[in-house]
């Protein structure tokens, strides 16, 4: 398993969009962008679904992803891509951690797509491999 530095979570804390593949079943590559965040400990990468989407799915399935992540400033110079594996999913905190994120990236309290009927689920990346320009 490779180890997030400490200049790498801080870049994750910044509010840029990543571009998160999973694996559909014919194993084709299926990409979504999301917003993430970075667990207290900076081990793992965190981003937030609503449970049923095909992201979701497909990690149920097959837990390998890869996620990257551009300074829309300097996409050439501030790129972190990671390859990795979804160790959890949980939607405990879930519908918090999307309304931390929406303010996050959009500076309002709340997440105003989100639907009570339709639960909140993060998914928590654990990285194999990690490229990094940060």
């Amino acid at each position: 398993m490779a180890q997030l530095s400490d200049s790498q979570v801080e870049f994750l804390k910044e509010p840029f969009i990543a571009q998160f593949v999973t694996l559909m079943k014919d194993g084709s590559p299926q990409i979504t962008p999301v917003w993430v965040d970075v667990s207290d400990d900076g081990k793992r990468i965190l981003t937030n679904s609503e449970n049923g989407r095909v992201k979701v799915r497909n990690v149920r399935r097959d837990p390998r992803v890869a996620i990257g992540v551009y300074d829309p400033e300097n996409n050439y110079s501030r790129v972190l891509n990671v390859r990795g594996r979804v160790v959890e999913i949980t939607n405990e905190g879930a519908k918090d951690h999307i309304y931390f994120l929406a303010e996050k990236y959009t500076g309002a309290k709340t997440y105003p797509a989100h639907n009570p009927d339709s639960p909140r689920m993060i998914l928590k990346i654990a990285p194999d491999s990690i490229d990094s320009r940060i």
